[in-house]
C-alpha cells in the first residue's frame, strides 16, 4: 500500500519537527481511492489532565492516480506536548503511527505521533552551536605538581598514575572514593594548548566544589574550589586563560543533594558545631526533611546516607542558589560560561526553570545543560511530563539516546534502527534545544566507548571481573577504527560533540571507578586525534552543522547515509561499517568509494561548486 503519512517526510509534515507557539504546522495525507475514504480529519489533544481532543476537518487538494490527497493547516499558540492522529470517519478506521514511522490503518487504538510545541521566545547560546566540547574528571586529567599535599588526614594520595583506581573496600568498607590521583586546575590550564589543537571550544568538569570523595558529587561548600584542585582564584585564572584560546569551562551542578560531610548538614563533624544534622537552629535546617521513617532519620539521595537530598523548593535553598550572588550567579561571574545540571530529572520544573533566570541574568550566552538520559520531551517526574525543553528550563540536555544508537550501530546493530532512534529525538526537540545538544560517546558514568566496541559487555558482572581488562592485538585495531567511525558520526550530526578525556587516546575501562583512571600522558597512542581535530575544523567552518537540518538518505544494514543541509552549504556523510568496499551515489548525481569500516564527508556549496571540500577517511 503507498505510504499514507509520514512525519519525516516533508509533503506530509511541514515544518519537521517542533514548532514554535504561534506556528502553523501543514499536515497531508495520501489515501488510496480504493478505500473509499472522504472525509478524514486531523485529532490534536495537548497532554495532560483535562486536555480534550479537537477535530480538524481535512481539506481534498487533488488526485494523483488512483490516491487521495488532504491536508489541513494548524496553528498551535500555547507551548505544550501534543499527540495526533487521524480520523477517517469512514469505516471506524484510524491512522496511527507504525513502527517505521509510516502511518498504519487501524480500527484499534495504536500510537498517535508527536508533536513538541515550545515558547516563541525560546533561545540558546549561538557560541555553543558549531563546537566542541571535552569532558574532564578532574582529579585524573593532569597533576601541575607532583606529591602534593593532602589538604585532609583522610585523602589517600595515587603516586602512581598508571595504577588502577581503588575498587576494593577496606576492612571497614571505606576509601572506594578517598584515592586521589592529584589532577588540578592548574593542570587543565596548562594542557589549554592540547586541548586547542584538538578544536576544543567548551570543556565540560565534573565537580569542583569542595567534597569528600574524588567524584566530588557529595558537595561540601558551593562557594568555594576543592583545595586539593586550587583555589577560587585559580578557578578564575583558569577561565581567563581557557577565553585566550577561543574555549569556555561549564561547570557541574549538584542542587538535587548535599554531601553529608558538608558546611549545610555536618553529620561528621568536620565543619563544628553548627549544620543542619547538629544543630535544630542551624539555617540550613529547613533544606533537609528529617523523619524517622526515613533509615538514616533524614530523605537521602537513593537511600545513600552520605547524600542528603535537599528541599529544591525551599525559599532559602532556592534563593541560595539562585538569587542574585548566589551559587549560580557567583561562578558565572568568576568566569564560567554555564552549568550542567546533575540528576536533572529529580529536580522540579519549577527550580529549573529559576536556574534559568539565574543563568540567563548574567548573560543570554551562559549555558544551561541538564543530565536527562530518555527522551526530555517525554519524560515524566513529579506526577506529570517535565517540561525542560519548552522554553523555561533548559538550554538542552545529555544525548543519551545518540550515544546508544550509534554504539549500537557500530557494534552491529543495523542503520535503520540508529536512524529511526536518531530522527525521533530530531523531531522531538526543539531547534535551539537540538543544536545545543551534547553528543558524546563516553562520560564518567557509562563504560569507555572503546571497551563498548571492543570488549565483552559486562552484563552485571561485578568489579572483580572488570579490574584490569584491557583489549589488544586486533580486537584493539579494530576497536580503533569503529571508535573512529562513532565519533565521525557524533561530529556531523544535530547537535554539540563532546569528547569523554582520554577517548583520543583509546583509553578504555568498565563503569566507575574504571572508566576513570588517570590520563596516561606518556601514551603513544595518538591516530584519532588529527581525526578529531579534522572534524572539529570541518564543523567551524560548515555551517550546516551548527543549525543544519538532517536528512537520512540511506540507511540499511551496515550503510548509515545522510545530509546536513544548511542555508549556505550541505554537508553529505556516508558511514560503510560492512567489510566490503561500498560504491555509494552522492545526492549530487555523482559517485563516491568508501572503504570497509570507512567514511567519507562531503562538503558542497549550494549554487556554487561542488566537491568544495572532501573528507575522506578509509
Amino acid at each position: 500500500m503507498a505510504c499514507l503519512f509520514n512525519s519525516y517526510d516533508t509533503y506530509y509534515k511541514r515544518p519537521f519537527g517542533a514548532l514554535f507557539a504561534g506556528q502553523s504546522v501543514h499536515l497531508a495525507l495520501s489515501i488510496p481511492e480504493e478505500l473509499d475514504y472522504v472525509d478524514p480529519h486531523l485529532v490534536l489533544q495537548k497532554d495532560g489532565a483535562g486536555h480534550i481532543p479537537v477535530h480538524y476537518r481535512m481539506s481534498f487538494e487533488g488526485q494523483t492516480p488512483q490516491v487521495n490527497h488532504f491536508s489541513v493547516d494548524v496553528t498551535i499558540e500555547t507551548a505544550g506536548i501534543y499527540f495526533y492522529y487521524f480520523d477517517l470517519y469512514t469505516d471506524f478506521r484510524r491512522i496511527y503511527r507504525g513502527p517505521d514511522n509510516q502511518g498504519v490503518l487501524s480500527w484499534q487504538d495504536g500510537e498517535p505521533w508527536q508533536l513538541t510545541v515550545c515558547e516563541a521566545d525560546f533561545e540558546t547560546p549561538d557560541c555553543v552551536k558549531g563546537g566542541v566540547f571535552y569532558q574532564i574528571f578532574p582529579d585524573r586529567f593532569c597533576e601541575s605538581q607532583e606529591n602534593k599535599h593532602m589538604p585532609f588526614s583522610d585523602r589517600i594520595y595515587r603516586a602512581d598514575k598508571h595504577a588502577e583506581p581503588f575498587w576494593q573496600p577496606n576492612e571497614t568498607g571505606g576509601h572506594l572514593n578517598h584515592d586521589y590521583f592529584g589532577g588540578d586546575l592548574k593542570g587543565i590550564q596548562s594542557k589549554l594548548p592540547y586541548l586547542h589543537e584538538m578544536g576544543v571550544t567548551f570543556i565540560y568538569l565534573n565537580p569542583i566544589f569542595e567534597a569528600h570523595s574524588n567524584h566530588r558529587y557529595n558537595t561540601a561548600n558551593y562557594l568555594s574550589v576543592d583545595p586539593l584542585l586550587g583555589t577560587n582564584q585559580d578557578f578564575e585564572e583558569l577561565c581567563t586563560e581557557a577565553k585566550r584560546y577561543g574555549i569556555g569551562i561549564v561547570l557541574d551542578g549538584v542542587f538535587s543533594h548535599t554531601g553529608s560531610d558538608s558546611i549545610y548538614f555536618n553529620r561528621e563533624g568536620r565543619y563544628g558545631n553548627g549544620g543542619a544534622w547538629r544543630d535544630p537552629n542551624s539555617p540550613y535546617r529547613s533544606w533537609y526533611d528529617f523523619s524517622s521513617q526515613y533509615p538514616c532519620g533524614y530523605r537521602s539521595w537513593w537511600g545513600f546516607e552520605t547524600l542528603p537530598e535537599v528541599n529544591e523548593e525551599d525559599p532559602s535553598y532556592v534563593e541560595f542558589i539562585t538569587g542574585e550572588g548566589g551559587v549560580i550567579d557567583t561562578w558565572l561571574r568568576r568566569g564560567a560560561a554555564g552549568f550542567r545540571l546533575d540528576v536533572a530529572d529529580e529536580l522540579p520544573d519549577s527550580f529549573i526553570e529559576k536556574i534559568r533566570v539565574a543563568v540567563k541574568r548574567v548573560s543570554p550566552e551562559k549555558f544551561l545543560l541538564g543530565e536527562v538520559w530518555e527522551d526530555a520531551t517525554t519524560k515524566y517526574g513529579f506526577g506529570s511530563r517535565r517540561t525542560y525543553l519548552l522554553g523555561k528550563g533548559l538550554d538542552s540536555v545529555m544525548n543519551y539516546p545518540f550515544k546508544n544508537s550509534v554504539l549500537d550501530f557500530v557494534c552491529g546493530k543495523p542503520a535503520e534502527q540508529a536512524a529511526q532512534e536518531i530522527m525521533s529525538i530530531c523531531e522531538h526537540y526543539p531547534a535551539p534545544a537540538l543544536h545545543t545538544l551534547l553528543n558524546f560517546l563516553s562520560t564518567h558514568d557509562t563504560e569507555r566507548a572503546l571497551t563498548v566496541i571492543a570488549d565483552e559487555p559486562a552484563n552485571g558482572r561485578g568489579r572483580e571481573w572488570q579490574s584490569g581488562r584491557c583489549v589488544t592485538g586486533e580486537a584493539y585495531e579494530e576497536g580503533m577504527l569503529l571508535l573512529r567511525m562513532a565519533y565521525a558520526i557524533i561530529f556531523t550530526l544535530p547537535g554539540v560533540p563532546c569528547i569523554y578525556y582520554g577517548d583520543e587516546i583509546g583509553m578504555q575501562g568498565y563503569r566507575d571507578p574504571f572508566n576513570r583512571t588517570f590520563y596516561p600522558w606518556d601514551t603513544t597512542e595518538h591516530r584519532l586525534r588529527p581525526v578529531l581535530s579534522n572534524l572539529a575544523e570541518l564543523r567551524k567552518s560548515c555551517e550546516a552543522f551548527r543549525t543544519g537540518d538532517l536528512r537520512i538518505l540511506r540507511a540499511e544494514g551496515g550503510v548509515l547515509h545522510y545530509q546536513r543541509v544548511g542555508e549556505l552549504e550541505t554537508a553529505e556523510i556516508i558511514v560503510n561499517r560492512t567489510d566490503h568496499m561500498l560504491i555509494e551515489p552522492l545526492a549530487n548525481g555523482k559517485h563516491t568509494v568508501i572503504n570497509p569500516m570507512g567514511f567519507t564527508i562531503l562538503v558542497d556549496e549550494i549554487g556554487h561548486n561542488p566537491d568544495h571540500s572532501y573528507y575522506d577517511y578509509q
